[in-house]
């Protein structure tokens, strides 16, 4: 059956009980749950409207608010509530944290049945200029005078109208009205629907997917954009991608320092393409890391396999330590990428690094990966189901820490460890995306 549509306003009082994983307040309304948008615990909502409507739920907004929780704060955006790329700025941001940890807490508890011995202080910092990669909409609108450059607007496919965006870096929120200018300039102002930003120690990527070509004189004013806006601190460099995603390349400048971040911590410098995956909060990053080794402790002497390794994230910082580190990984690009990050840091001999589909248990090397004194598992938000499973109680590692991006799939997991004689020792959230309903988390496990 299909959600119904409602638009009509309703003024019988609700009162907000708790919040759903979308940050929406839940409250009871003619004995069935509605989640509303813009709520909180603990308020009293005067009037809302409801968008959608089945026989046991009811999804909707909050437009008046009678009693406001002491959790409300001002949304630290002009554009919050109309742009999409935030849910929670109206909610304090250690309140935020905390809902988080509920979020994971009960996931365990009602997915994987499981409860860990131990909970982790939660992991976070600044909730403002955090975000280094983005990718923001174009589009030509006549009737608003112009090109939009942002994010989608709330439930929308429309571009937001957005002059700035107070999660991005400030070098890059200033460009979003320069760039609507320059835009509008071009032949194929109609013909670039997407702008993608990288951000490393010594360099911003700004990536135009572009359908028709550039003319000469396109690639003028780009050009003048470009120098216009350099800025020493910050320098810039334009990519153009005319097709799939290998087809980008570097447009102006041709040439430029590499994409890098750096884990001090570790005496580390990561390299990066601007389209491999990286972890959007270089900040929170670092102290991701050095939680994951913490709970790992690698050593020298062992042999530990970092499962969906990407570029060598962690496992670079487990070489650091002395460990001898397997990467597995199903992409060759990244591979490539990491074994060049090993040799660039002097790692080489310490790293091996593989190529298999962690997801199809046809490619499995199970043998090896099993003769690992530990695991590191960072998997997509699908979870790690098909390499767990695997897991034996003769033949696994005593420790396993797992980073996850969706608490649904690692208490699915988890589950699954425990009943192969794993004990879930400690979890904890990292609030990886401020203002967003995004959950990261860690758990340690061991036999």
């Amino acid at each position: 059956m299909k959600l119904e549509k409602f638009s009509m306003n309703h003024t019988e009082p609700l009162i907000i009980t708790g919040l759903d994983e979308e940050g929406r307040g839940i409250a009871r309304m003619d004995g069935k749950v509605c989640f509303l948008s813009n709520a909180l615990p603990g308020e009293k909502v005067s009037k809302y409207r409801l968008l959608r409507q089945k026989k046991n739920y009811a999804i909707g907004e909050a437009l008046s608010i009678q009693r406001a929780s002491t959790l409300r704060t001002k949304p630290i955006c002009p554009h919050f509530g109309v742009c999409g790329g935030c849910a929670l700025q109206h909610i304090d941001a250690q309140a935020q944290v905390a809902m988080k940890q509920r979020v994971l807490e009960d996931a365990l508890h009602h997915i994987g049945k499981v409860k860990p011995e131990c909970i982790l202080p939660p992991i976070y910092g600044i909730s403002q200029e955090y975000r280094f990669r983005a990718r923001m909409s174009v589009k030509y609108v006549a009737k608003k005078g112009g090109v939009l450059v942002g994010f989608h607007e709330k439930s929308s496919p429309f571009v937001a109208d957005m002059t700035q965006c107070s999660v991005l870096p400030k070098h890059i929120s200033d460009l979003i009205l320069p760039l609507r200018e320059v835009i509008h300039q071009l032949s194929i102002r109609e013909r670039l629907p997407q702008i993608e930003w990288a951000v490393g120690a010594r360099l911003t990527v700004m990536a135009f997917r572009i359908m028709e070509p550039l003319t000469e004189e396109d690639k003028q004013i780009l050009k003048t954009f470009i120098d216009q806006h350099q800025n020493p601190q910050y320098p810039i460099q334009l990519w153009l991608q005319p097709g799939k995603e290998d087809s980008l390349y570097p447009f102006y400048p041709e040439t430029a320092p590499e994409l890098s971040f750096r884990l001090p911590e570790f005496n580390l410098e990561m390299t990066f393409h601007p389209t491999e995956f990286t972890q959007v909060n270089h900040r929170l990053n670092e102290v991701m890391i050095s939680r994951a080794m913490h709970l790992l402790q690698p050593q020298s002497g062992e042999k530990i396999a970092d499962m969906f390794c990407g570029l060598g994230n962690f496992s670079l910082p487990m070489a650091r330590c002395g460990a001898e580190v397997l990467g597995v990984e199903g992409s060759q690009a990244l591979i490539h990428r990491a074994e060049y990050n090993a040799s660039l840091n002097g790692l080489s001999e310490q790293c091996n690094f593989q190529v298999a589909n962690l997801f199809k248990p046809a490619e499995f090397k199970a043998e090896q990966w099993l003769s690992c004194d530990k695991w590191l598992i960072d998997p997509p938000r699908d979870g790690a189901f098909e390499l767990v499973q695997m897991l034996d109680n003769q033949h696994s590692p005593k420790r396993i820490v797992y980073v996850s991006c969706k608490p649904s799939t690692l208490a699915r997991d988890a589950e699954i460890l425990c009943s192969k004689g794993y004990k879930i020792k400690a979890s904890g959230v990292m609030n990886m995306f401020p203002h967003t309903t995004h959950v990261e988390s860690i758990a340690l496990f061991e036999q």
